[in-house]
C-alpha cells in the first residue's frame, strides 16, 4: 500500500467501470436504492417513478487485501479481482467498491421502475442487456448475481411490459377521448339551451381548463373534438351576444318610456284634483312596472325623479286632507252645538213653531258643511230623529183635518138630507112605497157619511 493519495486513487480507478457508474470519491457509504412502482391508473401520478435507496453490505460479497487488491465473490463460489485500493485502509476500500455496486443497483432499479411505468420497453431492454454484459467485469463488490437475475427479468418481461404499456396507453387514450367527448356534449348542450349566461359562461371556461389537463388523445380525434367545442363556445357567445343586444334595446325602450312617465308625473305634481290625480298616479305606477328595466344607473335616477314628483303631489294632498279633516272636526262640533240648540223643538206643543225651527235647523246644518266620515252616521241620525218627530206630528194633523175627507162627508150628508126631503114629499103625497125607498137611500148615505166622518176623527 502506498502513502501517496494520488497513486492510490489511480490504482483504484484503473479497474474497469460500467457505463453510468460514478467515479470513486468520498469515504461515506451511501444506501442501496430500490424502485417503487407507481399506483395503477389511467394517468401515472409521477412521470418518473421514485427510487428509494437502501443500505448494502459489501462485506458479505467481497474483500480488500492488505495490499489493496479488491475481490468479489463469483456465482461458482470463486473470486475475481475487481481493482486495487491504495487511498486508505481495507475497510475504506471495501466501502468504496460497495458504493460502486450501489450505483449499479440504482441503475437496475431505475430500469425496473421505467418498465413498470410503461416507458419505452425497447430502450429499457437494450439498456438492461448492456448492463448485464458489463457485470462480469464490473469493478464493484456486492450481490452481482442478484443484479444479473433482475436484469434477465427485465429483458424477459420487457415485451410483456411493452404490451401492457400499450394496453394501458390505449385504455388511457380511450378514457381521455371519452372525457373530451363528454365535455363537448356538455358544451353543445349549454350552447343550445342555457339561458343562465354567467353560470354557463363560467362553466365553458371550466371545461376549457379541464380540457387542457387531458392528454394522450389521438391527434385527429383531438382536433375534431376541439372543433366541436370551439363551435359550441362560439354558438353560445353569439346567442349570449344576441340576448344582451336585445336586452340593451329593451332597456333603451324602457328608459325612453320611463322618461315620458317622469314628465307626466312632474306635470301632475302640482294638481289639486286629489282623487282624480291619485288615480292617475296609480295608473302611471302600473305603467312604470310594465315598462321593464332601464340600464341600472339610469333606472335608479329615473325612479328617484318619478318618485320625487309623486311625493310632491301626495305630500300636498296629505296636507290638504289634514287641513280638511281639521275643518270637518270643527264642522262636527258646530253641528253638535246646533243639535243641542234645537233639541227643544216640541211639535205636540206648537207644531207650527216646530216646523219653522226644523227648517232653520236644516238650513244651518247644510251651511256648516261636511263632517268626518266616522261622525257622519251619528250626527245624521240625531238630525233625522228631530225631523221624524216633526214629520209624524204633521202627518197626524193632516190625518185629522183632511179637507178631501171632510168634503166627502159633507157630500154624503147632503145626499141624506136630499133623500129625507124626497121621502117626506112622497109620504105627504100618499106615495108610501116611494117614501120608503127614499128613506132607505137616506139611511145608506147616512151610514157612509158617518163612516167618512169617523175616518177623519180617528186619524
Amino acid at each position: 500500500m502506498t502513502d501517496s493519495n494520488g497513486t492510490a486513487k489511480a490504482a483504484a480507478d484503473s479497474a474497469p467501470r460500467p457505463s453510468g457508474a460514478p467515479k470513486p470519491g468520498g469515504s461515506k457509504p451511501h444506501p442501496k436504492p430500490h424502485a417503487v412502482k407507481p399506483a395503477p391508473g389511467p394517468a401515472q401520478q409521477h412521470p418518473h417513478p421514485v427510487v428509494v435507496p437502501t443500505v448494502s453490505d459489501p462485506g458479505r460479497w467481497g474483500r480488500v487485501d492488505e495490499d489493496g487488491t479488491a475481490w468479489v465473490k463469483t456465482p461458482d463460489g470463486g473470486e475475481r479481482v475487481v481493482g486495487s485500493w491504495q487511498a486508505g485502509d481495507a475497510a475504506e476500500g471495501l466501502a468504496h467498491f460497495g458504493r460502486r455496486f450501489d450505483d449499479l443497483a440504482t441503475e437496475v432499479a431505475l430500469l425496473e421502475a421505467r418498465l413498470a411505468a410503461g416507458a419505452d420497453a425497447r430502450k429499457t431492454k437494450a439498456e438492461a442487456i448492456r448492463l448485464a454484459e458489463s457485470l462480469p467485469t464490473a469493478a464493484v463488490i456486492g450481490d452481482i448475481e442478484s443484479l444479473a437475475q433482475r436484469l434477465r427479468a427485465i429483458t424477459e418481461h420487457s415485451e410483456e411490459a411493452a404490451a401492457h404499456a400499450r394496453e394501458e396507453k390505449e385504455r388511457a387514450r380511450h378514457e381521455h377521448t371519452e372525457r373530451k367527448e363528454a365535455l363537448c356534449a356538455e358544451a353543445e348542450q349549454i350552447a343550445a339551451e342555457s339561458t343562465q349566461w354567467k353560470q354557463a359562461g363560467d362553466r365553458l371556461r371550466e371545461i376549457l381548463e379541464e380540457w387542457k389537463t387531458i392528454r394522450g388523445v389521438d391527434r385527429k380525434v383531438d382536433d375534431a373534438l376541439w372543433k366541436r367545442y370551439s363551435k359550441a363556445r362560439e354558438a353560445f357567445n353569439r346567442r349570449r351576444g344576441a340576448h344582451f343586444a336585445e336586452l340593451d334595446r329593451e332597456r333603451a325602450a324602457a328608459k325612453a318610456r320611463k322618461e315620458e312617465l317622469c314628465v307626466r308625473a312632474e306635470e301632475l305634481s302640482d294638481s289639486t284634483d286629489w282623487t282624480g290625480t291619485a288615480a292617475i298616479f296609480r295608473e302611471l305606477l302600473s305603467e312604470w312596472k310594465a315598462a321593464g328595466r332601464a340600464p341600472r344607473e339610469a333606472d335608479e335616477a329615473l325612479w328617484r325623479r318619478f318618485k320625487s314628483a309623486q311625493d310632491v303631489f301626495f305630500a300636498a294632498r296629505n296636507a290638504a286632507v289634514s287641513e280638511r279633516e281639521a275643518e270637518f272636526e270643527a264642522n262636527a262640533a258646530a253641528k253638535e252645538e246646533l243639535l243641542a240648540a234645537y233639541a227643544h223643538l216640541d211639535p205636540e206643543q206648537d207644531l207650527d213653531a216646530a216646523r219653522a225651527g226644523l227648517r232653520e235647523l236644516q238650513e244651518r246644518w247644510e251651511a256648516i258643511g261636511k263632517v268626518p266620515r266616522d261622525r257622519m252616521h251619528e250626527l245624521e241620525g240625531k238630525l233625522r230623529a228631530i225631523e221624524k218627530r216633526v214629520r209624524e206630528a204633521v202627518d197626524e194633523q193632516w190625518r185629522r183635518t183632511d179637507p178631501e175627507a171632510m168634503a166627502r162627508a159633507a157630500q154624503f150628508r147632503e145626499k141624506v138630507a136630499h133623500f129625507e126631503e124626497q121621502a117626506a114629499k112622497a109620504e105627504a103625497a100618499g106615495r108610501t112605497r116611494d117614501a120608503e125607498q127614499a128613506r132607505e137611500q137616506a139611511k145608506q148615505w147616512r151610514e157612509w157619511a158617518e163612516a167618512a166622518e169617523g175616518a177623519v176623527s180617528n186619524r
